[in-house]
């Protein structure tokens, strides 16, 4: 359809006499459109009064045609041809937004397209000139305009300034011809803000702005893009990484500036969530309203559209600001635009939907009433006009006739975008009785009065932060329980912090936060030292699926495999891997303290957790290896883990018993630099593989390795031959080491290989035994591991001791070797599978299963809570009322009669069966 046939609506003119003036070579809904759009805005009066011709010409159009047409410059004096162009633009667009034809989107849209074929039209008329002067031969220039601010995001305003930044790819150029490339590219960057801005008498084309590149006080209009990296890398300011959000190459070298956006991802977008950006553009966009007078209260008349409270840069700000904290997590936020920004963080659950709905709406009617004042007189402003008549004017462009209407509505929409998008002013109210009873306490006195001395308060910023703060973190402190305890513990949290500002700025920025750490502080002490020695976890908890369902194991492999693929090199996938698992480990452990996953589902997490860290990390270990020494000779190694892993039944402080097995002919070398014998080859993988899950790096270890359950223990080798292994399982191992193999189970490596270890456990497994001397040895080692302990176990001893987990796996685990049952009873369904296969009768299951269920959740609470068994007369009612509520028990002498009877039922099943 044509631009005639679309419009829809017509701006009621306020001077009439001059609207119909205007509008009197044309007819129909176009007259009535052009005299609505002259009689308010003097700016649109003369330019339809110049391109009557050529807008009679293009009503019988569709729009876009016209706008592509405009876009398609031709050939001419560059200088007259763009302002040409851009006069005619600036007709096209006004008529289409204040007709109805184009949404505000397609508006500024349009003025983007145009804009970028405008640089794009210049710049290389200018690189062609210098071409041929002879200045520019040869290779592409690798010269690249990158648009910023509203251009960047395709979101120019009726008369916009554009922001560009002037590159050049100097790797693209000989280093002796460099110097005199970057003299022509800064004196073309010179001719093109000339030739877009200068006003001549066919008008301006955009006013061009080239300050947002890095030191623009110091630095020449374009720079090579080595030197901006650098800057960007070592002095680049938060500012700078909110303006990058925008980027986007508009003109010359697409490609170059693509690849120079794609290696400064890392500045703009940071790994952890950076709550301290939040307050470097808080600080940014106060000192900006400050100095340009916009504080006090909202005003209508001289407000400022674009920087005032509730005006679009609160909104943009509202987005970037959450885009910068999470968008090195989630590159899905990472949008240019200002409604693609929020709808996307809808979506990840950082904006509410009804706020993300309400600020489009707001962000649309904002713009439409900063294009209506800068139709007035083509004006590059944002501020409403303070008299009266200028003010109608703009109300009846804005399609009310009647400027007190529009000025209370438009009053009303400012005050609640500042509602919903000004940070919110902490209220702590001191936390009432409780807490001034905390602080008046000696002992709580002379912790706090340590805390100035610490590291994470030793910065000036950090010690502001922390004083908005201290007075709610008393005031949670002092509900908790015990008070003076969970003062401690948040006291051995601040001290294992490096520094502060970070985490004090996460904090400040969501004090849900505070309440969790509160909440460890009070139950979990050994969590809270943990959380100062890794306080980056806390990122974890603002993703949207923290409190979800514990991820399985393909899903965790997976997400270990993205996180790892983009490090530069070993030692960084390995610091990767590390980040990734600490934020998974944290999260079971809330988990587990929250009562959101049961006992067996926190083991089961734990476990799948080290399973995938195995199954990515081998890969690595080998790929590694492969540089030097070749790929693996043979078919490769597999990784059979024993112990807790095997059963998975991990808890928060396990380590990883493990053999790795190999599929070589002892003769075989490996095919590298320097080729090894297939022995040394595997022995040396084995290594590395321990040393990438347990060195210490700069983001700490993942896991403790023991390999003492292989073949021969420390005597053997690290790693053994899978007809080593079978030959050793079926002839040579001892009653001990079958039973270690019951909880065996492959967990990385190539799937054939892991399929055929399978295979020999479960023969060994399921061969006939000697049912006496299978008792006999385990009656032996259990008095051995009761004869090792100098005391006899308290009540809260669950691991070591009679009837306690130790000695009823270790039963268990005889009983397999007994039980035809085909394979290895993993864990937590052991005794079921052992009841169902005839060696428990019901009563028998009964006992065991409780003890170990119960014994089970008291040990894998006490591994995340306190490291070690708990003791209710130290460890704090906190503790203790998540331990009643797992065990669904009514009090702490309750709960020790439980677990005293378990253990002597347990034991005494265990003796009578033993001595059959």
């Amino acid at each position: 359809m044509s631009l005639s046939d679309r419009i829809r609506r017509a701006p009621v003119p306020w001077d009439a006499t001059r609207g119909r003036e205007v509008a009197a070579p044309f007819a129909g809904p176009l007259a009535d459109l052009v005299a609505g759009a002259a009689g308010n805005a003097r700016f649109l009066g003369a330019l339809a009064t110049r391109e009557a011709e050529w807008l009679a010409s293009i009503a019988v159009a569709a729009p876009e045609d016209t706008l592509k047409a405009l876009c398609q410059l031709s050939e001419g004096d560059p200088a007259v041809v763009l302002r040409r162009a851009k006069r005619r633009l600036a007709l096209l667009t006004a008529l289409c937004d204040l007709g109805g034809i184009w949404s505000t989107a397609e508006v500024t849209g349009a003025l983007s397209r145009f804009a970028d074929a405008a640089l794009d039209h210049a710049l290389a008329s200018l690189i062609a000139v210098e071409r041929a002067r002879g200045k520019l031969t040869g290779a592409p220039t690798g010269f690249v305009a990158l648009a910023m601010g509203k251009l960047g995001a395709r979101e120019l305003n009726y008369s916009s300034d554009i922001d560009i930044i002037c590159l050049f790819d100097e790797s693209l150029h000989d280093p002796a011809d460099q110097a005199e490339i970057r003299a022509v590219l800064v004196g073309v960057t010179k001719k093109l803000v000339r030739m877009m801005g200068d006003v001549t008498e066919e008008g301006y084309v955009f006013r061009t702005d080239l300050r947002l590149r890095p030191d623009p006080g110091v630095t020449p209009v374009c720079l090579s893009m080595e030197g901006a990296e650098r800057y960007y890398e070592t002095l680049g300011r938060t500012w700078e990484r909110a303006a990058f959000i925008k980027a986007r190459p508009c003109a010359g070298d697409i490609a170059a500036g693509e690849r120079f956006l794609e290696r400064i991802t890392p500045f703009v977008y940071r790994r952890h969530l950076d709550f301290a950006a939040i307050r470097d553009a808080e600080d940014m966009l106060a000192r900006i309203r400050h100095h340009k007078g916009l504080t006090g209260p909202i005003t209508v008349p001289g407000h400022d559209v674009k920087l005032g409270r509730g005006g679009i840069r609160e909104i943009e700000f509202h987005a970037q600001t959450k885009q910068l904290i999470t968008g090195g997590r989630d590159p899905k936020l990472r949008q240019r635009g200002t409604i693609a920004a929020l709808t996307a963080l809808a979506e990840a659950g950082w904006v509410e939907d009804d706020t993300a709905r309400q600020l489009t709406d707001d962000y649309y009617a904002l713009r439409d009433v900063e294009h209506r004042i800068q139709m007035l007189d083509d004006a590059q402003t944002h501020l409403v006009p303070t008299g009266e008549e200028d003010r109608a004017r703009l109300a009846a462009l804005c399609g009310e006739p009647d400027a007190k209407i529009w000025q209370a509505g438009f009053q009303a929409r400012l005050t609640r975008v500042h509602a919903l998008t000004a940070p919110d002013e902490p209220h702590e109210d001191g936390g009432g009785e409780a807490a001034a009873a905390l602080r008046s306490d000696p002992d709580a006195q002379r912790l706090m009065g340590e805390w100035p001395r610490l590291p994470a308060l030793r910065s000036s910023r950090a010690e502001m932060l922390f004083s908005r703060l201290e007075p709610a973190i008393l005031s949670r402190l002092s509900d908790a329980a015990d008070p003076m305890a969970a003062l401690i513990q948040f006291d051995r949290f601040l001290r294992g912090l490096p520094a502060g500002v970070q985490v004090f700025s996460l904090f400040d920025e969501n004090r849900a936060l505070l309440d969790l750490l509160v909440e460890i502080c009070a139950t979990a002490p050994a969590l809270a030292q943990y959380l100062g020695r890794n306080s980056a976890v806390f990122d974890a908890v603002l993703d949207r699926d923290f409190f979800a369902p514990l991820p399985d194991c393909e899903t965790l492999r997976a997400e270990l495999e993205a996180a790892v693929e983009d490090a530069e090199d070993y030692e960084r996938a390995l610091d990767a891997a590390r980040r990734w698992q600490k934020e998974r480990h944290f999260r079971i452990g809330v988990h587990l303290l929250r009562g959101l996953s049961a006992t067996a589902e926190a083991e089961r997490a734990w476990s799948d957790l080290a399973e995938a860290c195995l199954a990515v990390l081998l890969p690595l270990a080998i790929e590694e290896q492969a540089h030097r020494h070749g790929p693996p000779p043979g078919e490769g190694a597999m990784v059979l883990a024993l112990g807790k892993l095997g059963a998975r039944e991990m808890t928060a402080a396990s380590d990883l018993d493990l053999i790795v097995i190999y599929d070589a002919d002892l003769a075989e070398e490996s095919a590298g630099r320097l080729p090894l014998g297939a022995p040394q080859y595997y022995a040396r993988l084995t290594k590395r593989l321990v040393a990438a899950l347990s060195s210490p790096m700069a983001e700490g270890t993942l896991y403790e390795v023991d390999m003492r359950l292989r073949p021969s223990g420390r005597q053997g080798p690290v790693a053994v031959s899978l007809a080593s292994f079978d030959r050793y399982q079926r002839e040579e191992a001892w009653v001990w080491e079958h039973l270690a193999l019951t909880r065996a189970r492959p967990v990385a490596g190539p799937a054939d290989l892991r399929a055929r270890v399978a295979g020999i456990a479960a023969d060994v497994l399921t061969t006939p035994q000697d049912v006496e001397k299978v008792l006999r040895e385990t009656a032996d080692m259990r008095r051995r591991l009761f004869e090792a302990r100098e005391a006899e176990p308290g009540p809260w001893e669950v691991k070591q001791g009679r009837g306690r987990l130790l000695d009823l796996d270790l039963f268990l685990q005889a009983g397999v070797l007994l039980t035809p049952l085909g394979d290895a009873p993993l864990g937590h369904d052991a005794v079921e599978r052992l009841h169902e296969a005839g060696w428990l009768n019901a009563g028998e299951r009964d006992v065991l299963a409780e003890a170990r269920t119960l014994m089970g959740c008291v040990q894998a609470l006490g591994r995340v809570a306190v490291n070690g068994p708990f003791r209710p007369e130290t460890d704090g009612p906190g503790l203790a009322q998540v331990l009643l509520r797992q065990t669904g028990t009514t009090s702490i002498p309750v709960l020790e009669e439980r677990l005293i009877a378990a253990a002597h039922a347990a034991g005494d099943l265990i003796d009578r069966r033993l001595a059959a």
